[in-house]
């Protein structure tokens, strides 16, 4: 399924692509994006192989990935990701805003577009997973209509989307 561009007051979501990793790497690496998720920074060519991957898609034919590149366009630059692992009608998304465009909005516009696009593809339940302490990323949720539930999961808060009911026509098997 193609998941095609997402179209924001300021930002356009791009479907990632191998050409993105050059300009990506550099958005990406600051140690501090790691402080609440653990690992380091990838190299160009890590971040090369790693966007190769995503872009082949998920070997599970019961998943598909979308993933998007965060383009400011009136700087004309790339300043983060957004992405969604679906399977069936539940998506896990996730998003990270490169160091020098934090605290400007970009990563709460991003998620309302991303979860509204996922409405729009009828995913009737969308979940992050969010460290505690990781306030900014707590409010970006919030932002996008997610909210905290007592589920953890390797130590972080499982947020959801409050559940809707299926579109009219459509039943339940």
């Amino acid at each position: 399924m193609r998941i095609g561009r997402v179209e924001t007051d300021r930002l356009s979501l791009v479907p990632l692509a191998l050409e993105h990793a050059d300009e990506m790497a550099e958005v990406l690496s600051d140690p501090a994006l790691h402080a609440f998720i653990g690992g380091a920074p990838l190299t160009r060519e890590q971040l090369r192989a790693r966007y190769a991957r995503l872009a082949a898609g998920s070997p599970d034919p019961s998943v598909t990935w979308w993933n998007w590149v965060i383009r400011l366009r009136e700087e004309d630059r790339l300043t983060g990701t957004v992405q969604a692992t679906v399977s069936g009608p539940v998506a896990e998304v996730a998003w990270v805003v490169g160091t020098p465009w934090q605290g400007r909005g970009i990563a709460t516009e991003a998620a309302r577009g991303l979860v509204g696009r996922l409405r729009q593809r009828d995913i009737r339940s969308v979940r992050a997973h969010i460290h505690p302490s990781h306030h900014a990323s707590a409010s970006v949720a919030r932002a996008a209509g997610l909210v905290p539930t007592g589920h953890w999961e390797d130590g972080e808060r499982r947020w959801e989307l409050p559940a809707t009911p299926p579109a009219q026509g459509h039943t339940r098997q």
